[in-house]
């Protein structure tokens, strides 16, 4: 019974959905094991922590020369030029992408397919942003859920300017979340997925609820206006309680992280579901 409902979703014969409604569960699509997920994950974000490990230990350990070259081998890769589209690059991206989705696990509702045309740029709106936006890489172009050839992720510029991470995401699909460079891809005919909410919205979360700031983040519905691109509106349900967090609170805390483009938040788990 339950294989034959997940046939008839598919098809979108379940009464109270149209003949678009399509349904793609990352588990069943991409089968994946423990090991393979912690990679991609690691790979996805884990730059972060090895940045900050690989620079507290030589601070510590190594002669204050030494911690010197390693800074500067550091800036090195903040500054060195990234082929969006380099095979390797964007293999490891395909590898990240759909590992995560089963690892979490994803499972993305699309209402009606049949509104999205390859040939058109989308403006996808997503909310919340949580500790991370983990439901976006259901929507990435080499997950390859929606037809849309050309798709990218605005991100805080922040992980531009992070050695080693600035090119995972940029392989992923990421690009700099600035109005100029929306409007071009859009322009372009590239699909972009914004999370409005950005870093205040992580500063605003609390636990057992879903925290959406919207009230000031008004801009991207602007810009899809002005270049006549849809605006589609994306909801993760779940993805809050993926991972446990804690973040200080205070109007520093709040002014520091505008004033980086992102919040430091503190937050581990293993298994997450979104």
């Amino acid at each position: 019974m339950g294989e034959e409902r997940e046939v008839r979703k598919a098809a979108g014969h379940e009464p109270g959905l149209g003949s678009g409604y399509r349904e793609f569960s990352g588990r069943h699509e991409f089968p994946s094991n423990m090991v393979h997920g912690v990679l991609a994950i690691g790979m996805w974000i884990g730059a972060m922590h090895f940045n900050v490990s690989l620079l507290l230990l030589s601070f510590l350990f190594f002669p204050f020369s030494k911690f010197l070259l390693v800074l500067g081998l550091l800036l090195v890769f903040v500054f060195l030029p990234i082929d969006p589209f380099s095979k390797f690059g964007r293999s490891l991206a395909r590898y990240i992408c759909k590992h995560l989705s089963c690892y979490f696990p994803t499972t993305l509702h699309v209402e009606d397919i049949h509104d999205f045309h390859p040939d058109r740029a989308y403006v996808f709106g997503y909310e919340p942003h949580s500790v991370l936006p983990i439901g976006v890489v259901t929507l990435a172009e080499l997950t390859g859920f929606m037809p849309l050839p050309k798709l990218k992720c605005l991100a805080s510029s922040a992980v531009f300017y992070t050695p080693f991470l600035r090119h995972i995401w940029t392989w992923l699909g990421a690009t700099p979340a600035t109005k100029k460079n929306f409007s071009s891809l859009l322009n372009a005919g590239y699909s972009c997925i914004v999370v409005p909410g950005g870093a205040q919205e992580a500063f605003h979360m609390e636990r057992g609820s879903e925290i959406a700031f919207l009230r000031a983040r008004r801009g991207f519905v602007r810009v899809a206006m002005e270049t006549g691109c849809p605006l589609v509106p994306v909801f993760c349900f779940g993805q809050s309680h993926a991972y446990k967090w804690w973040k200080p609170g205070g109007k520093f805390y709040l002014q520091f992280s505008r004033a980086i483009k992102f919040t430091p938040i503190f937050f581990w788990g293993i298994f997450g579901y979104a």
